[in-house]
């Protein structure tokens, strides 16, 4: 009788799971759970837009760079909210720091400009006190960005090895001249990566020589680059716990500038590129994207036409495109109507071969008005110009300050002097553009504050000279 109670038992302990598997589907259908948008995400922050942190609140970049491609892209970091430490050589720091002086015993602006919102340290790595201090900051830091020549980090013994074993979340970022390849070893420089990169050979004039670009496409192009590269191995980071290399060649972001001219590379193999001043002018394309002039690489028409002042003025100029869709206005605007139907000039195809012309003309009516009338006229009609803004203009220009694009930040050897701020707006990461730091002015702060060592362990780092530059010594009588 026991057993046959034991086996009914047995039997119902299958049969209660069901009813209970039962039960628990009719729960979760009767309401549906909620969706996760995306993983466990926060809720929206109840603080109001730009006062809630900014994007990169909590990330901290070991900043191993100078001149002006590195100083870029850690610069911009800054202004997004990273803390961005810089490590310079005591008694020296970065080189720009003395480069170009206009105002004696100052930093220069060439130093000033790349560098706002960041913390200086200076610290001597051949030093073993040295060595010690940053190890610390690479175990307390997100980031390590450096754009020394090609093996320069290893010599320092800051291996990618040795770096992720002493902190396994560690992004290393690196600006270099050329990736793998034959010339990988090789220094550059801005001019270098321009022409390097294909950006040169497809500037200036058909007739002239190679020209590079005043914007600074090799350096601070490429650290615009690597801002990205970090920030997404960053997002990557939150999914797989680890550090990775980021690389970006100076040559690879000019040609990545540059890619219209390849697209017209590849074009050539299929005929003339029409849009090009030459074809009107019945001079045969050679092999090779040519120099184009002012000519407009978007496959509308364009070039930069005189106005009233012009040539006395270097700067009394338009960009003028003769874009398809408003031919019309244009037309009527240089007071030739019957342009507009006329066979020889009322489709683009018909026009090409009369581009010289059709400039000519454009231009002798741009003479007469000054470069802003030009753009008044045409914006009323949706005519696509753009006056030839000078330097000075626009330091002057009050929308630019308004934005915070330009901004005038007050430094205590030099006064008050002009930057570019951010050229990203955000509305939850307003950025605020702080000064640049005095050599070694944050390292009492860094080793305390980030790093957490006591006053004797600070009192015997600094006595053994690590964070100062050697004394000279007297030449003897």
């Amino acid at each position: 009788m026991a057993k046959k109670q034991k086996k009914a038992k047995a039997k119902s302990k299958p049969a209660a799971k069901k009813i209970v598997k039962k039960l628990a589907a009719k729960k979760t259908s009767a309401k549906p759970a909620a969706k996760k948008t995306n993983g466990n995400a926060p809720r929206p922050s109840s603080k109001p837009y730009g006062k809630d942190g900014k994007a990169l609140t909590g990330v901290r970049i070991l900043d191993f760079t100078h001149v002006q491609s590195g100083p870029t892209c850690t610069q911009l970091l800054a202004w997004f909210g990273a803390d961005v430490i810089k490590v310079e050589r005591p008694g020296v720091g970065d080189i720009t720091r003395g480069q170009l002086v206009d105002v004696k015993g100052a930093d220069s602006l060439y130093f000033t400009m790349l560098n706002h919102n960041k913390r200086s340290i200076t610290i001597d790595s051949k030093h073993p006190q040295g060595m010690r201090v940053l190890n610390a900051l690479i175990k307390s830091c997100d980031v390590l960005v450096e754009n020394f020549a090609p093996g320069a980090l290893d010599r320092m013994g800051l291996t990618w090895e040795y770096i992720h074993k002493l902190n396994p979340r560690m992004i290393v970022a690196s600006v270099k001249g050329f990736g793998p390849g034959p010339y990988e070893d090789c220094k550059v420089y801005e001019n270098v990566a321009q022409c390097a990169g294909g950006s040169a050979s497809t500037t200036g004039f058909r007739d002239g020589p190679p020209l590079v670009t005043g914007a600074q496409i090799g350096d601070s192009g490429t650290g615009l680059h690597l801002a990205l590269g970090i920030v997404s191995a960053l997002y990557q980071r939150i999914r797989t716990g680890r550090g990775q290399k980021v690389l970006c060649a100076m040559q690879d972001g000019v040609l990545n500038l540059s890619r219209v001219k390849l697209r017209d590379q590849q074009r050539l193999a299929h005929g003339p590129l029409t849009e090009y001043s030459q074809y009107g002018e019945g001079i045969p394309f050679g092999d090779a994207t040519p120099r184009a002039g002012n000519d407009s690489g978007g496959g509308q028409p364009g070039r930069i036409l005189k106005c009233k002042g012009a040539p006395q003025d270097p700067d009394a100029y338009i960009y003028f495109i003769t874009q398809a869709p408003v031919w019309g206005p244009i037309c009527d605007l240089i007071g030739e109507p019957t342009w507009k139907t006329d066979p020889e000039f009322a489709t683009p195809r018909a026009r090409l071969p009369k581009l010289n012309q059709i400039f000519a003309r454009i231009e002798e009516w741009t003479m007469t008005m000054t470069k802003f009338e030009v753009m008044n006229a045409c914006n009323a009609v949706d005519i696509p110009v753009g006056p030839i803004l000078s330097m000075k203009e626009l330091a002057e220009e009050k929308s630019l300050r308004d934005t915070g694009t330009v901004v005038e930040v007050d430094h205590p050897t030099r006064g008050k002097y002009l930057s570019v701020g951010n050229p990203i707006k955000m509305s939850d990461s307003i950025t605020e553009v702080e000064r640049s730091p005095l050599l070694g002015e944050h390292t009492d702060e860094i080793l305390t504050k980030v790093l957490g060592f006591k006053a004797a362990e600070v009192a015997e780092i600094k006595n053994s000279g690590a964070l100062s530059a050697p004394e000279k010594k007297e030449k003897a009588a």
